[in-house]
C-alpha cells in the first residue's frame, strides 16, 4: 500500500510538473508573439513601410562595392533594380525584357534588338540603344577591370580588343536608331543570347555612374523595383516601380533585414516571409508531422561544388598527383558526415537537370590504393617528394571549416600529405583568387548562369577562359569545345559536351565534390513562389494574399 501511495504521489507530482512546463511553454510563446509583434511594429515605423504590403527576407551585405555593380559582380546581381535585354521567367524560359523583340541573321552572327518604347530608368528617362552601348563598353573598359566581361560579352566582335586596351569602342555594336541595337558576334553561337541574362549585360545610367564609386548605393536602374532606402548593417528597402515597362509588380515593397539573426528563428516568429533551412534543421522540416513541413519548398540546384588544383604550380602540374588527390577523397563519407547526407555526389561538372548531364559518365572513384599508386608514379615519387601544399579557403583567422578539415584529413590518412590552410575574408576572397594570390588548392564551385553545358565545360575549363582559375590546359579539349560552340545540331552538340566532360574528369583539373540541394520555408500568404535553380527576379511574379 505504501508503494502505491508513493507511486500515486509521484504521478501527481509528474502531472503538476508537466502542466507547469506546458504553461511555461505557452507563456513563452505568448511573450515571444507579443515581443515579435511589438518589434515588427517598431521596425515598420522605422522603415516607414507597411509590412503587410512587403515581402521580407534576411541577409547580409558586402563591404566591396564592386559586388553591387552589374559589370563587376561575381554573383547573380541585383535583378530587382537592374535589367537587361532578355531575362528568364521562373520556369527558365528565355523572355523579352528591355528588348521587346529581336531578329537573328541567317548566318547566326547578327542580332538586332528592338527596345521597348516605354522602357524607362527609375528617374523617368527613356532607355535607348545608346544606354546599352554605354553599359557594355563601360563593362569592357580596362579601367573597370571586370572579371566577367569576357565570359559573358566576349563573343561580341570588338569586346576583347577593348578589354585589352586596343580600342576605345566595341566595333560589333551599332545603334540603328534610339530603339534599335545591332550586335555582331564572332561566330554563330546558339547560347550567346542566354549570356545576356547575366548582370554584366545589364543597363546602367551614365549620369548616375559618374556621380562617384558610391553610385551603387543610390542606383538609377531600369528594373521592377527601385532602391528606396539602404541603411548599412540594418536593412534595405525596395519599392515597386510603377512605371516598369513589363507592368508594375504586385508586391509593393521588398525588405531585406541585414544581420537580423538566424533565418529559421526569424521565420518561426513571422519576422521574415522566406527563409533558408540550415543543415541542422532539414530533417525536422522533412518530417510530415512538423507543423512547418507544408511550407517547405525543396529542389536540386544547378550547382557543382569542387576544389581547384592549380595546374601551373607544383605538385598539381602533374596529372597523376591531381588524380591521386581526387581518388583519395571519399565523397559519400564527406556528404554523410559533413553535410548530414543533404547533397548529391558530384563526379563531373554538369549538375542533374542541366542539358548534357549523363548517368553514363565515368568518374574517378574513391580508391585509396590506386590513389597512393598514382602519387608514387608521379614525377614527385610520392608524398616525401611533394613541396609544401597550401589550401586557400574563405574564412577568418585560424578557423578551419569542417569541409576543408575533412578533405585534409582524408589526404593525410591516404596519401601521407600535410596540408596548410590559409583563410581569406569573404569580401576579398575572389579578388585574391582572380589575381592569382592563392595556394595550390583553393575552394571553388559554380552555379549555372544559363541552362547550357557550355556554361560549365567551356567557361570553366577552356584554357582561354577567364574563369579557368587553375590554369588547366588541354589543347584537345579546347579544340572540341570550340567546335561545340558553333554546332547547330542539338544532338551532336550535346554529345560533344558529354565527350568534353569525360575528358575533363580524366584530367582531374578539380576535385568534384557535391551538387547542392535547396531547402526553403515560405509563408502561406506568399503566392506564386517557385523554386528556381537560376536566380530570376521572382518578385515580379509573386503576390501576397492575406498577410
Amino acid at each position: 500500500m505504501n508503494n502505491l501511495l508513493f507511486f500515486n504521489q509521484k504521478v501527481d507530482e509528474g502531472l503538476q510538473r508537466k502542466r507547469l512546463r506546458t504553461s511555461l511553454v505557452i507563456l513563452t510563446l505568448i511573450l515571444s508573439l507579443i515581443l515579435s509583434t511589438s518589434a515588427k511594429q517598431a521596425f515598420a515605423l522605422q522603415i516607414d513601410v507597411p509590412l503587410d504590403q512587403a515581402i521580407v527576407y534576411s541577409g547580409g551585405e558586402s563591404t566591396n562595392l564592386r559586388d553591387y555593380d552589374p559589370a563587376t559582380t561575381l554573383s547573380a546581381g541585383n535583378k530587382l533594380v537592374f535589367s537587361g535585354l532578355v531575362s528568364f521567367d521562373p520556369h527558365l524560359n528565355l523572355t523579352p525584357d528591355l528588348a521587346e523583340t529581336w531578329d537573328v541573321s541567317g548566318d547566326g552572327t547578327m542580332y538586332t534588338f528592338h527596345l521597348h518604347e516605354n522602357a524607362r530608368f527609375h528617374d523617368g528617362r527613356f532607355v535607348t540603344a545608346r544606354d546599352v552601348i554605354y553599359s557594355w563598353e563601360r563593362a569592357a573598359s580596362p579601367q573597370l577591370a571586370s572579371e566577367t566581361v569576357l565570359t559573358y560579352l566576349g563573343d561580341i566582335v570588338g569586346v576583347r580588343e577593348m578589354a585589352a586596351g586596343k580600342s576605345d569602342h566595341i566595333s560589333g555594336l551599332k545603334m540603328i536608331d534610339d530603339l534599335t541595337l545591332q550586335v555582331t558576334i564572332d561566330a554563330p553561337k546558339p547560347y550567346f543570347i542566354l549570356k545576356l541574362t547575366f548582370p554584366t549585360a545589364f543597363v546602367v545610367d551614365k549620369t548616375n555612374v559618374e556621380t562617384g564609386e558610391d553610385w551603387v548605393r543610390a542606383p538609377n536602374g531600369t528594373g521592377p523595383y527601385h532602391l528606396k532606402e539602404w541603411r548599412s548593417g540594418e536593412y534595405i528597402v525596395y519599392e515597386a516601380n510603377q512605371d516598369f515597362y513589363l507592368g508594375p509588380p504586385s508586391i509593393p515593397y521588398v525588405v531585406e533585414k541585414l544581420y537580423a539573426g538566424d533565418d529559421m528563428r526569424l521565420f518561426e516568429t513571422g519576422d521574415v516571409d522566406v527563409a533558408g533551412v540550415g543543415l541542422g534543421s532539414v530533417d525536422r522540416m522533412l518530417d510530415p508531422a512538423e507543423p512547418l513541413h507544408s511550407q517547405l519548398v525543396t529542389g536540386v540546384d544547378l550547382c557543382t561544388g569542387y576544389v581547384v588544383f592549380d595546374a601551373t604550380q607544383p605538385p598539381f602540374d602533374d596529372a597523376n598527383v591531381r588524380k591521386a588527390f581526387s581518388m583519395a577523397f571519399d565523397r559519400q563519407r564527406y556528404i554523410d558526415v559533413v553535410l548530414s547526407g543533404k547533397a548529391l555526389p558530384a563526379i563531373g561538372p554538369y549538375p542533374p537537370g542541366l542539358p548534357g548531364f549523363s548517368y553514363q559518365l565515368k568518374g574517378l572513384p574513391y580508391d585509396p590504393a590506386q590513389a597512393l599508386e598514382l602519387l608514387n608514379k608521379s614525377k614527385y615519387g610520392g608524398a616525401k617528394g611533394l613541396p609544401p601544399i597550401v589550401y586557400t579557403n574563405v574564412g577568418i583567422g585560424t578557423y578551419v571549416s569542417p569541409d576543408v578539415a575533412a578533405m585534409a584529413e582524408m589526404w593525410q590518412q591516404t596519401l601521407g600529405v600535410t596540408i596548410k590552410i590559409e583563410n581569406i575574408e569573404y569580401n576579398y576572397y575572389y579578388d585574391q583568387i582572380y589575381s592569382g594570390n592563392h595556394g595550390q588548392i583553393f575552394s571553388g564551385g559554380w552555379c549555372a548562369d544559363y541552362p547550357d553545358p557550355e556554361n560549365f565545360a567551356d567557361v570553366l575549363f577552356h584554357s582561354g577562359s577567364n574563369q579557368n582559375q587553375g590554369g588547366y590546359s588541354n589543347p584537345e579539349l579546347d579544340s572540341l569545345l570550340e567546335k561545340a560552340r558553333i554546332e547547330k545540331d542539338v544532338t551532336k552538340r550535346i554529345a560533344m559536351y558529354q565527350q568534353a566532360e569525360q575528358m575533363i574528369v580524366n584530367d582531374a583539373p578539380v576535385l568534384f565534390t557535391t551538387h547542392s540541394l535547396s531547402y526553403q520555408l515560405v509563408q502561406p500568404y506568399v503566392k506564386g513562389f517557385v523554386f528556381t535553380p537560376i536566380t530570376v527576379p521572382l518578385e515580379r511574379y509573386m503576390w501576397l494574399e492575406g498577410k
